[in-house]
């Protein structure tokens, strides 16, 4: 799989649209179909490795981003207020997911008008992401 994302940083544009996305996807989802065998079969430890396994594989990361970009908010700032636009920047985003001990932050409530003058609440979900020693390599 190192061959997928091989190239130096000129390349990343023309490997983004180039990266065999059926191989990604079925990688993910022969270890997603390993956890869920692995819960039925009451492997706690199984199935605690194979989750590290999927949340430090580059294939899942990647394809992550991948499904962001194609969903119909692509478009809209998250917390950050960042809006990726470029092949360049969901690299980024792909090589800067990192995950430690993550705790779920409480949602961003903000109020959006309604026709009617009145408004209504909407919860933005937050994440903090930061570096995990598990992530730190692609292999």
């Amino acid at each position: 799989m190192t061959a997928i994302v091989a190239g130096a940083a000129s390349n990343m544009t023309q490997n983004w649209s180039q990266l065999d996305w059926k191989q990604i996807r079925r990688h993910v989802y022969r270890i997603q179909l390993r956890i869920a065998k692995a819960v039925q079969d009451k492997r706690w430890g199984k199935v605690k490795a194979l989750q590290r396994l999927l949340t430090c594989s580059k294939s899942a990361k990647l394809l992550a981003v991948k499904m962001i970009m194609s969903n119909k908010g692509a478009k809209t700032p998250g917390i950050d207020k960042a809006v990726w636009t470029s092949p360049n920047q969901y690299w980024d985003a792909a090589f800067s997911l990192r995950i430690k001990s993550y705790k779920a932050q409480p949602l961003r409530r903000i109020y959006i008008p309604k026709t009617n003058g009145k408004k209504r609440p909407l919860g933005i979900p937050t994440c903090m992401i930061e570096q995990c020693r598990h992530c730190l390599h692609w292999g």
